[in-house]
């Protein structure tokens, strides 16, 4: 018999980031109980996802973009990516001691 319940699996990366949730609601002027009124969902529910012990769903987090006036993806859980691949001209030069541009950084003398 399958659950009806899907649960996150402990470890599984949140689709939120909790910051940034505690973040927007402060910067809105919001009490937790204030932002739960206009999403529709409860104060313990906010309280458990600023505090990272709850996912935020898609659908609730698209309320609480709503209710606190930014974009979804202000709220949203930022990718991690793997590295990208060093190209064999990257390669080469690094192992030169060289970089691939004549000039040198910004506020470095040319030597």
């Amino acid at each position: 018999m399958t659950p009806h319940n899907k649960r996150r699996p402990r470890g599984a990366p949140f689709h939120h980031a909790p910051e940034a949730v505690t973040y927007a609601r402060e910067k809105a002027g919001l009490t937790k109980r204030a932002l739960a009124g206009m999403c529709d969902i409860s104060e313990q529910l906010v309280g458990d996802i600023e505090a990272g012990r709850r996912n935020a769903t898609p659908a609730t987090l698209q309320k609480l973009a709503a209710a606190l006036n930014c974009p979804v993806v202000v709220l949203e859980a930022k990718r991690v990516t793997a590295p990208r691949q060093r190209s064999e001209e990257q390669t080469l030069n690094s192992a030169a001691g060289g970089t691939c541009s004549d000039t040198p950084p910004a506020g470095l003398p040319a030597a």
